[in-house]
């Protein structure tokens, strides 16, 4: 079973991208992230001629979380985190798929700090820590996927000192991602590659792209039951070269 996050950054924009990678890589589940998309304007039956059930939480122009299914359709368990009633943000939706629990996230990156922008990924980072809590106590097989926007050790980027002083590798984020892998979460992709330098974003700006001037922002997380059926994890590299791509690369793991 291949379990996918991929920030497509656009929906609209990159759907023939989506679709591609759909067809040539046959996932069996996707969790996309900044969909920039509202509900109703979610190209549900693209996707759906593609072979792939749906499920969205869309948002005008920003954010918006969604998650595909090859055969099936996922069964929402929740939409949007608790905690916090005045968040309007689309970054969270959670389903059942053949029995595993997925959920697609898409964290707030806190630019610039310090300032709200930071203090709303860091609170926002708490409830998630909360609601992956009541997952594990579950005792269930389940799959964090998503956009984090932390950077989470020094070797999962090109340049320390390039982003220093960016929301992504400060240290309260950091600890945020920290403490959430100590509830017990499995973070795949490290498991896979421990000494780091794999990347999952290049940006668009000072052909970082052309330099592989990245770094790994893209996590997916397993609980300890998930974790038992670990077979591979990786990096759609080739992806983010091709024409009009999102900036971000698919991120995956297998499970047995």
């Amino acid at each position: 079973m291949k379990i996918v996050s991929y920030n497509v950054n656009g929906i609209k924009a990159r759907l023939p991208r989506l679709l591609e990678y759909l067809a040539e890589e046959s996932p069996d589940i996707v969790c996309l992230q900044e969909l920039k998309s509202s509900d109703e304007t979610f190209p549900e039956q693209d996707i759906r001629d593609a072979g792939y059930g749906a499920l969205w939480h869309g948002q005008k122009a920003f954010n918006g979380v969604a998650i595909l299914s090859r055969g099936s359709d996922p069964v929402e368990r929740q939409r949007g985190l608790g905690g916090d009633p005045d968040d309007t943000h689309s970054r969270y939706l959670e389903a059942d798929v053949d029995g595993l629990i997925v959920a697609s996230i898409y964290l707030p990156n806190g630019n610039p700090v310090p300032g709200p922008k930071f203090d709303y990924k860091l609170n926002w980072f708490e409830r998630l820590n909360e609601r992956a809590a009541t997952l594990l106590a579950e005792e269930r097989e389940v799959v964090l996927a998503g956009d984090y926007n932390v950077i989470p050790n020094d070797d999962d980027v090109f340049s320390v000192k390039a982003m220093a002083s960016d929301a992504l590798m400060q240290p309260e984020s950091r600890q945020a991602y920290r403490r959430l892998l100590a509830q017990g979460w499995t973070d795949s992709l490290r498991t896979r590659f421990p000494a780091g330098g794999i990347w999952t974003f290049w940006d668009y700006q000072a052909g970082a792209w052309q330099r592989d001037a990245g770094f790994r922002i893209d996590h997916l997380l397993l609980s300890p039951m998930a974790a038992d059926r670990f077979g591979d994890a990786g990096v759609d590299k080739a992806y983010r070269g091709r024409e009009k791509a999102s900036d971000h690369a698919p991120t995956w793991v297998r499970l047995r």
